[in-house]
């Protein structure tokens, strides 16, 4: 089968990949944690995952009764670095919710109104009403990292998002809106190897693009970005939740108790929720450490 852009991810790995990144791939067995600096050797058994996920679908329903009956409005980010598992940690939240009172905001490259348009006008559109919850599947955050990385905006573009973006997330809350920032982390190492499996998978090659090619030569400037996206926005009203997601099981459950953590409901039962795990879920300061 004839791989998705000439097998670039391969060639990649084989030609440019540092050559600390390329032997811990090659060293890696299916169920092991590429990153040295991750806390777990291996991935957390299937069945401990699924038992807990279990009990955190049924928390999340309850949630959900919770905003619709009382007219609350949920929004969460999920942003990350690309393959970190924002896709899968959303399906994991929102496939047991009322479709109708829970979207998924996925939004494409801008049209070219959209890009005359003020920078949040279009993230405004999707923004829940009474009783609902939004998804971001990336989010405005996008011109703080990707468009800075990439030279899809300029420097005085970009300085004036992080001008009015305090602002802007203050009157979402200020109007009701409960905000969660959830950002998803994940080793060089790991980031390869889960593109490598994309490239290989007919199934998910449809998640592959030029600029994930193209950003894999981009880790440092990538990181550059995600530094200071994360400082300049990080507040005690806004605050960033970072959860290193080399496991993907675990990243998944952190990120559902933390939303679950922002709201007290009818029936709410902290030992099924459980405790979050401090070694992969905290605030900015998780990536340095």
């Amino acid at each position: 089968m004839e791989l998705p852009f000439d097998g670039a991810i391969s060639k990649y790995l084989k030609d440019e990949a540092p050559d600390h990144i390329r032997k811990a791939i090659e060293k890696a067995d299916k169920n092991d944690i590429s990153s040295k600096s991750y806390p777990y050797r291996e991935e957390m058994k299937t069945k401990d995952y699924d038992e807990h996920m279990d009990r955190l679908q049924i928390e999340l329903a309850k949630l959900q009764a919770h905003i619709r009956q009382t007219g609350r409005r949920l929004v969460v980010l999920f942003e990350g670095r690309d393959a970190a598992g924002k896709g899968s940690t959303i399906r994991r939240v929102n496939e047991n919710l009322n479709p109708r009172l829970c979207t998924v905001a996925a939004l494409a490259k801008p049209t070219d109104r959209e890009s005359r348009e003020w920078y949040f006008q279009r993230y405004i559109e999707w923004l829940p009403a009474g009783g609902e919850i939004t998804l971001f599947d990336r989010s405005w955050y996008n011109r703080g990292i990707v468009e800075k990385v990439f030279g899809f905006c300029t420097d005085p573009q970009r300085e004036h998002f992080f001008f009015q973006l305090p602002q802007f997330e203050a009157m979402l809350i200020d109007e009701g809106i409960v905000l969660v920032k959830l950002w998803l982390s994940v080793d060089r190492a790991e980031q390869l190897k889960r593109f490598l499996d994309r490239e290989r998978d007919p199934l998910k090659q449809w998640k592959l693009s030029e600029i994930d090619i193209e950003g894999l030569k981009r880790w440092d400037a990538y990181t550059a970005a995600i530094e200071e996206t994360l400082k300049r926005s990080h507040s005690l009203t806004a605050p960033w939740t970072v959860i290193l997601s080399d496991d993907k099981k675990r990243a998944r459950i952190a990120a559902i108790q933390t939303i679950l953590g922002r709201f007290d409901y009818k029936g709410k039962d902290p030992a099924a929720i459980g405790a979050i795990d401090p070694t992969i879920c905290g605030g900015p300061d998780l990536l340095n450490g």
